[in-house]
């Protein structure tokens, strides 16, 4: 078991914001089915402000399927990332599947190259890509935060034929995170913590 720290007074000034998948395909609810948590655009796009804000490093993950007839195909309009994400990053990954560490360029390298050690990961979906990349992120031995209010996911049904709501989807990725991979947070715990000026140089 990996250790659980504490919401610092303050994120490192390299603390990294890895925004997964924010892409226009998620709003086709017709194929994805009913979703949780409305407020996770709102809350991304807050923690993107803040970042640029503060000369933070900020990192956008765009999913390409290959399969054609997925939403999130590149050749389909889908796959553009919806329009809270703006801006340049300071880098793009693109990838075909879960983990934002399995994909282009790879992740981990340009975190050991900029001596990034603090990962705060937000996007789509809650217990997909965003939690593979928080367990992976954590196993790779970065601290990671995980502001389960910065995600959303869909209902999904299980084995047994039964639907899971999106919203027990989501609080079960918190549990299965939260001391093991991650330390989950909100978003008002990051903007709280994280200061509104640009770390001085000095």
């Amino acid at each position: 078991m990996t250790d659980n720290p504490s919401l610092p007074r303050a994120l490192d000034p390299r603390a990294a914001l890895v925004i997964v998948d924010v892409q226009q395909a998620f709003d086709e609810t017709a194929y994805w089915g009913p979703r949780d948590n409305p407020s996770c655009e709102a809350n991304i796009e807050a923690l993107l402000t803040r970042w640029r804000e503060t000369g933070r490093p900020v990192i956008f993950v765009r999913h390409d399927s290959t399969a054609p007839s997925s939403p999130l195909h590149p050749d389909n309009p889908g796959n553009a990332f919806k329009d809270i994400i703006t801006g340049t990053p300071d880098l793009l990954v693109t990838k075909s599947v879960n983990s934002s560490f399995h994909g282009t360029p790879d992740l981990h390298a340009w975190l050991q190259e900029n001596a990034i050690e603090e990962l705060v990961v937000c996007g789509i979906t809650t217990n997909h890509c965003c939690e593979t990349t928080a367990r992976v992120g954590g196993n790779l031995g970065y601290r990671v935060y995980f502001p389960l209010d910065a995600t959303h996911t869909f209902d999904r049904i299980a084995q047994d034929g039964e639907n899971v709501a999106a919203a027990v989807l989501s609080r079960m990725t918190g549990v299965n995170l939260d001391g093991e991979f991650a330390t989950v947070v909100t978003t008002a715990d990051l903007l709280e913590q994280v200061p509104r000026l640009r770390p001085s140089a000095g």
